[in-house]
């Protein structure tokens, strides 16, 4: 008897999950947004490791973009850490996530080396990072392109460029290089969508402290409205937002965690918020760009569309 009940739950599971996912429409370019992943599997971690593979099975992605703390607490020390394999390759292990993975380091990979995350593109597959912000452009000039512009925000932020003690990578690097490339960067940019990622938001509701977004709001933010970039999408938070405002044509985007979520509340500027685990999945033709808020059982609980 109780065998058939788990049996019965099971398929009522599936069945719901296969509805929700026919509902996620695959674009030209289709690319998933992860963040906040490493907690072992523990938490929500493999659940929504889960329920990825499944929608990319029905959208083959292009990639997949990783903004930051795949590895908690205290980042990797190096390429052969065993976090490596519980954070990471264990975890995310369906063939259809066997892609490119972009990454960028987040504030927990600058507690450890953020070298080891640079340099396990050559023990990796998959694992694709060429520099700490780099761009990369999906899609080709017959159907729709999208460039992506990966920031590294850690070292934008006083807070971890100084102090030493906790995040000494953080600073060692030279902000104004990394302005000056992004500026350079989005003014050369001419794809039909030009989205901006890193780890940490620049408008979103979080109990952290101001000053990193107010940091970002006077160093990053100036450049993305300059040159009307058109989604600015970040981890950090461990929750849903979407927020825009006055004076900026930017859609702000927070992805949630893969792992461990958080409460969220709106803000002034906030269009959609939720606490729910899970992930993102930015779709693009010459004419829309859509980014598609997925929870854990691959539900989408907000869409955020931009057209030509």
């Amino acid at each position: 008897m109780i065998n058939r009940l788990l049996s019965a739950a099971l398929a009522l599971v599936c069945a719901f999950s296969v509805a929700a996912q026919d509902k996620i429409e695959k674009g030209d370019i289709n690319l998933i947004v992860v963040s906040d992943l490493g907690r072992n599997g523990y938490y929500d971690q493999k659940g929504v490791a889960s329920t990825m593979g499944l929608v990319a099975e029905k959208i083959g992605p292009d990639a997949v973009l990783a903004l930051g703390d795949t590895h908690h607490y205290e980042g990797v020390q190096s390429v052969s850490d065993p976090l490596w394999m519980t954070n990471y390759e264990l975890i995310y292990s369906h063939p259809e996530l066997m892609v490119h993975w972009y990454p960028v380091c987040g504030n927990h990979e600058y507690r450890g080396s953020t070298q080891a995350v640079l340099d396990y593109s050559a023990i990796s597959r998959r694992w694709d990072m060429p520099a700490r912000y780099y761009t990369k452009v999906f899609g080709d000039k017959d159907e729709a392109t999208v460039r992506i512009v990966f920031i590294d925000t850690a070292p934008l932020i006083d807070k971890y460029r100084k102090n030493n003690a906790t995040y000494p990578d953080a600073c060692r690097q030279d902000p104004e290089a990394q302005l000056e490339w992004l500026d350079k960067t989005l003014a050369d940019a001419t794809e039909d969508w030009v989205v901006v990622v890193g780890h940490h938001p620049i408008y979103a509701f979080t109990d952290k402290p101001d000053s990193e977004r107010s940091d970002l709001q006077k160093r990053v933010d100036p450049i993305l409205r300059k040159h009307k970039a058109d989604m600015y999408i970040c981890g950090h938070i461990h929750n849903f937002q979407h927020v825009r405002v006055p004076g900026s044509n930017i859609d702000y985007i927070t992805n949630t965690s893969g792992s461990l979520s958080r409460k969220v509340n709106p803000i002034e500027g906030t269009v959609f918020c939720s606490p729910e685990p899970g992930f993102s999945i930015v779709s693009a033709d010459k004419k829309t760009l859509e980014l598609r808020m997925i929870d854990k059982q691959g539900n989408v609980l907000h869409t955020v569309t931009r057209s030509k």
